[in-house]
Parts: C-alpha cells; sequence; structure tokens
C-alpha cells in the first residue's frame, strides 16, 4: 500500500520552541541538530537567548508555563520585541515513548510553526503585581486557619472545651479568653467573664466548659499557637495596605475610573477573611468603570476582589460566559 505524505501549512515561519527548566532552557529554531541550544537560567543567558533568536530572525517564541521558572525568560524576551507564546502543558506534551529537553522543544517550535497553539491568558504588569498580594495574602488567611485549627487541638487537649460554648475561638469572646489563658488564667469564672454581650452561652455555661487539666505541656504549644496567630493577622493587615494603595493609585490616576460613585451594598454579608479597611464595593466599580459586579447574586466581595487580581481590566476579554 502506497504511503500517504500528509502536508500542513506553515502558519508562522519564524516561530522557535522553548522547554523552560528549573537549572537550564533548551531552545529550538528549526527541526536540526544544529537549530538546538541548551542556556543557563542567569540573566545573561536569558539575554543570550534573545540574541540568538535574532540573529536567526525569529519573530515570535512559544513555551511552556513550568512552574515560574517561564516568568524572568518571558519577560526579557517580551522587552527584546519578540511575540511571546504561554502555552499550557497539556497542549505542548510530546508523544510518548523516549523523550528528551531537545526533542521537547523542537516538538513545540513544531506545533507553533504550524500554528497549533494558543496562548494562556496574561494580565498586564499591574494586574500582575496586585495578584502577588491577593495570592500571598490568601496564602496568609490558610496559615492563620491552620493555626487556629492547632489552638482548637490544644484547647481541647487541655480539657478547655472553648470549641463548644463559641462559634469561631478566634471571635470576640474566644481571643480574649486564649489571650487570658496565654497569660496564666485557670479561673473557669474570670475567665468566662471575658463573654461578650454577643455571645449565645452565658457566663455559668462557659465557665463549665473552661476548667482545665493544668498541662504545661499543652499549654505552651498553645501559647506559641496563639503568638503565631496574631503575627499572621498583622501581616494579613500589612498586605491589605498595599492592595488598597496599588487599588487607589491605579484609580487616581485615571479620571474614567474615578469619575464611577455607588452607594453602599447593606445587604452584602462582609466575611470574616474580607479586607476590613477596603471599600471594595466602591473600589471595583470604580476598577471596572461602571459595571457593579456586586450586583450579581452570589458573588461576594473576596470573588470581585478574585477576580480584579487574576484578570484585571482583561475581563473585558472574554465576550461570552463560555
Amino acid at each position: 500500500m502506497e504511503k500517504k505524505n500528509v502536508k500542513m501549512e506553515v502558519i508562522n515561519p519564524n516561530a522557535a520552541g522553548i522547554d523552560i527548566g528549573s537549572r537550564s532552557h533548551f531552545v529550538a529554531v528549526g527541526q536540526g541538530t544544529d537549530d538546538v541550544r541548551e542556556f543557563g537560567v542567569y540573566n545573561e543567558d536569558l539575554k543570550a537567548i534573545a540574541d540568538w533568536l535574532k540573529e536567526n530572525e525569529i519573530e515570535t517564541v512559544a513555551m511552556e508555563s513550568t512552574g515560574t521558572y517561564w516568568q524572568s525568560l518571558f519577560a526579557v524576551l517580551q522587552a527584546e520585541g519578540l511575540q511571546v507564546i504561554l502555552c499550557n502543558g497539556k497542549f505542548t506534551k510530546n508523544i510518548k515513548g523516549k523523550k528528551s529537553d531537545v526533542q521537547d522543544c523542537q516538538w513545540i517550535q513544531k506545533l507553533h510553526t504550524m500554528g497549533l497553539l494558543s496562548g494562556s491568558f496574561l494580565p498586564d504588569e499591574a494586574t500582575e503585581q496586585l495578584r502577588t498580594y491577593c495570592r500571598h495574602r490568601s496564602n496568609l488567611l490558610e496559615q492563620a486557619a491552620d493555626t487556629t485549627r492547632k489552638m482548637q487541638k490544644y484547647l481541647r487537649l487541655l480539657n478547655l472545651r472553648l470549641d463548644v460554648v463559641v462559634n469561631d475561638i478566634c471571635g470576640l469572646t474566644g481571643m480574649k479568653i486564649i489571650d487570658a489563658i496565654c497569660k496564666g488564667e485557670i479561673n473557669p469564672e474570670k475567665l468566662a467573664s471575658f463573654r461578650n454581650g454577643n455571645c449565645k452561652k452565658s457566663e455559668e455555661e462557659i465557665a463549665k466548659a473552661l476548667q482545665t487539666n493544668g498541662r504545661n505541656d499543652y499549654l505552651f504549644t498553645l501559647k506559641h499557637e496563639y503568638q503565631m496567630y496574631l503575627n499572621l493577622q498583622s501581616k494579613i493587615t500589612e498586605c491589605d495596605k498595599e492592595i488598597e494603595k496599588m487599588l487607589n493609585q491605579q484609580i487616581n490616576n485615571d479620571d474614567n475610573k474615578k469619575q464611577h460613585q455607588i452607594e453602599k451594598k447593606a445587604h452584602k454579608r462582609i466575611n470574616k477573611n474580607t479586607p476590613k479597611n477596603i471599600d471594595i464595593n466602591l473600589l471595583s466599580y470604580q476598577y471596572f468603570e461602571g459595571v457593579d459586579l456586586l450586583a450579581i447574586e452570589g458573588v461576594s466581595y473576596s470573588t470581585v476582589l478574585t477576580l480584579m487580581s487574576e484578570v484585571g481590566h482583561g475581563i473585558h476579554k472574554f465576550e461570552t460566559a463560555k
């Protein structure tokens, strides 16, 4: 049976492919043996990649979004005037079997030459900076939640069943009681007297739940977790200030954004993890130039802040919900 040759149209004739690595990058400008070079990851190496690509008259480059290793090279290539396509790894997977870094970068180069790769969405620089702050804030919240669970564990081991008599041990009542415990207070009635007026349980019931077994080892670890929790809360507050500063800078430097005003939403519930000193209702309305995302049922302040930091002004790039 006669073999058939399948020909594909070349969409990007001056294309290159890069296999991103943690210690080196493999760059292919063609499918020949001499068309592949390995470069390091230092700044001078990244500039050398850009120079070599321009020597070979490369106009567009495709690379995988491998961890965070691609970001420095991406910035250098863009600064040198090259069109850079950042691709999801699932679209650049090579065929099964023997594979190497050389084969990978040539495979990416071949796909890009044929126009078979599409770039991932990338926000602008200002949005990327805001995203860094917001993602860091999310990490701090996760650490604080983990610390809360550990505090609850050590309280339980001390036979201090604070979790039974308050809904949130890190609420107003819980934090006052934990602070007093860490300072050496063990009298149940005295601890119960720190009850906030909004607490549903009576002082008598709280006192019954706070009769400690006096284990010093558990008290020691509880103190450490409490100190870490307070430290994390201060870091979250610092992060909130930077986020507010960035948003205000972007809005105040743009008259189209600054002109928009909106009334407060009394019906919207403010979660305890929502930034306390940032008016997300107003800032988001100004940021999106009169688009009120909080008017959508089920959309919270945290969701809007996530959209602002992950997508930013690029929210208008998506023509439909799909």
